[in-house]
């Protein structure tokens, strides 16, 4: 089994952690970016992270609605951010 984290750059990988730590970005946006499943994620989160600031983030998104997009209602807008989409 190939590792999908393995094939990112350096840029990527700060994306997806900044991605990951968005409230409102759920992890189908980051497979579908990044081919990273949500338990890839949680890995690439887990080595790249001290571990006391991992802890505070898998605190935070777990069960967390609006990281799930299963779990999100409709009410659940979408947020800009002018530095979201990085060039």
């Amino acid at each position: 089994m190939s590792n999908p984290a393995a094939a990112l750059s350096e840029s990527d990988i700060s994306r997806v952690v900044e991605m990951a730590w968005e409230d409102r970005t759920p992890f189908e946006v980051i497979e579908a970016t990044f081919g990273l499943s949500e338990p890839e994620t949680i890995k690439l989160m887990r080595r790249t992270m001290k571990p006391s600031s991992f802890r505070l983030w898998r605190k935070r998104v777990s069960g967390r609605v609006t990281k799930h997009r299963k779990l999100r209602g409709f009410d659940v807008g979408r947020g800009y951010c002018p530095t979201q989409y990085k060039r």
